[in-house]
């Protein structure tokens, strides 16, 4: 847990090869708490037994993911407090949405927050993951590089997204949001840009 969460707590998942232990993630969590954002992490069962194991493996089938991730969402849920805003990086992002698009049959999400969403495969624009998105009924912030090769800006802006979506494009990024060197920019300045973009959206749907 960090940040003293004055916009809110967002229980953040890490991507499909890296942890929380990332570089990326833990900038990004630092960012969040600077922002105002306290992030709750948590690593899913197949990566911690990669850790165990000393080898690389290949995440589990989404639906068991986000079973697990709903069993997170319980166990940071209170009475007294209102429903945490779900979100994550990449595949962390597209099991929270899959999971906030279950409610109120599962676990409901205050908000939504997908850094990097994995709108497709790379290279395979054809295979989009966006079948569960029509049934997305709370606030959805997608924070996207806008060279992103998962989902570029000139690709994403032909998708119908749900009128509960918002997009907020990082000049130049990639996945990581690093951006190339001729920008002018550097990863540090997007994902700050990021932390208070996010901070901001979370604050305006609390």
């Amino acid at each position: 847990m960090r940040g003293e969460g004055r916009a809110g707590r967002l229980l953040i998942a890490h991507g499909a090869g890296a942890g929380q232990d990332s570089t990326f993630m833990q900038r990004l969590r630092e960012s969040l708490a600077t922002a105002g954002v306290q992030t709750l992490a948590f690593e899913f069962d197949y990566l911690q037994t990669m850790r165990r194991e000393g080898r690389r493996r290949p995440p589990p089938k989404v639906d068991r993911l986000v079973d697990e991730l709903s069993l997170w969402c319980d166990s940071v849920s209170h009475r007294d407090l209102p429903p945490p805003w779900l979100g994550g990086k990449s595949m962390g992002g597209r099991v929270a949405s899959m999971l906030a698009a279950q409610a109120p049959h599962r676990a409901s999400a205050r908000g939504l927050v997908l850094c990097g969403y994995p709108f497709h495969p790379p290279g395979k624009p054809e295979r989009l993951r966006l079948a569960h998105w029509p049934s997305l009924a709370c606030p959805t912030l997608v924070v996207q590089g806008s060279r992103d090769p998962f989902g570029t800006r000139e690709q994403v802006a032909g998708y119908a997204l749900p009128e509960v979506a918002q997009l907020h494009w990082l000049e130049d990024g990639d996945h990581d949001w690093k951006p190339r060197r001729a920008s002018g920019r550097d990863q540090a300045s997007l994902i700050t840009e990021a932390s208070d973009t996010i901070a901001a959206f979370m604050g305006e749907h609390s």
